[in-house]
């Protein structure tokens, strides 16, 4: 009984602890409302020709996931890598940017401010550092005080989204929260999903539309599927209205109708999923290059002839946009887990 009763004790003090721990995050869970707007210091422009506009998106891992990287998540065992290497990842990426300094767009996911799994730099600001004279836009889709996994070195604080930089000063933007989240507690510590929408004036008075999105992955397909279909109804309501419509980023979705032309990788058939034919409706145009995998699965550190490859970051445009001339560029996975792509975007707005 003298040996019992003390473990009774510590078995209780660590429960107790563990219950505090979820409440004190159940407090803290970031709960964004629906629509968040933010603030337009610039004075907007006005876009009134129709010369092709510039748009790339990247998927920029937080600077931790290059390709010497497996993760956790996919079945892996590591959260980051030394901090020598984030900075030589962010110095990289950076780097990389500048061939798309002239870019009209740049639309960027898992771009941390204050993260553990980045070593607290503010990533966020060196990119946007790097493109003075740029709009710079942030949304943030993850935001927790204390990530408990992997419990061999816990992710812990992770605050962390989407940036969107353009050259142009937008009329508005606003963060939309998509729907749907895991069940509790699980819910507290992962990604608060959303898309940052960024409105311009065009001539004709109407408005490009730029979507930035980064939807839901390591889910059953459940939570994909209610963020498509809210996602749907907005493009085709802003559609509606005569406005023009882009939407590029993550969408952690290969595209309908992707036949893979990248012999000299392995294209990754677990778990795939399609966008739904003809989302948000037949009429609508998605770009992607199929010569080329913009995302590899992290379960081991890369190597071209076995890694896992496979199209998820991709563009869709409403029917009164163009896009052409889409590009994944081959940085050979070496600062993320995604590489950039391009397209090239004409609206007619004078016809």
């Amino acid at each position: 009984m003298k040996i019992i009763r003390p473990l009774i004790y510590v078995v209780l003090a660590l429960v107790a602890a563990f219950l505090l721990f979820l409440l004190y995050a159940t407090i803290d869970d970031f709960r964004p409302a629906e629509i968040t707007s933010q603030a337009i210091e610039d004075e907007p422009g006005i876009i009134s020709d129709s010369l092709p506009i510039r748009l790339v998106i990247w998927n920029i891992g937080y600077a931790g996931l290059d390709a010497s990287m497996d993760f956790f998540y996919d079945g892996g065992e590591q959260m980051r890598p030394e901090k020598d290497g984030v900075i030589r990842n962010m110095e990289g990426i950076c780097l990389s940017l500048e061939s798309f300094r002239d870019f009209d767009f740049i639309m960027l996911q898992e771009v941390d401010r204050n993260s553990k799994r980045s070593y607290h730099i503010n990533e966020y600001q060196r990119i946007k550092d790097q493109f003075q004279g740029y709009h710079s836009s942030f949304g943030i889709n993850y935001k927790v005080d204390f990530v408990p996994i992997p419990v061999s070195e816990p992710m812990g604080k992770v605050e962390s989204g989407l940036q969107t930089l353009t050259k142009q000063a937008p009329v508005s933007v606003e963060r939309y929260s998509f729907p749907g989240n895991y069940t509790w507690p699980v819910k507290l510590f992962m990604l608060d999903r959303c898309f940052l929408v960024n409105r311009y004036l065009l001539s004709n008075q109407k408005e490009l539309v730029l979507i930035n999105t980064h939807n839901s992955a390591f889910d059953d397909g459940s939570l994909r599927k209610q963020q498509m279909a809210y996602l749907g109804d907005y493009l085709l309501s802003e559609y509606e209205k005569g406005n023009y419509v882009i939407v590029g980023g993550d969408w952690n979705q290969t595209p309908y109708g992707l036949t893979p032309e990248f012999p000299s990788h392995v294209f990754d058939k677990e778990n795939l999923t399609f966008v739904e034919k003809d989302f948000p409706a037949a009429d609508w145009k998605w770009a992607f290059d199929s010569t080329l995998p913009s995302n590899r699965r992290v379960a081991t550190p890369y190597d071209p002839s076995s890694s896992p490859t496979t199209v998820i970051d991709c563009f869709l445009a409403s029917p009164n946009v163009e896009l052409t001339n889409v590009k994944t560029i081959d940085v050979g996975f070496k600062y993320s887990d995604h590489q950039p792509v391009k397209v090239e975007a004409r609206l007619y707005i004078n016809q």
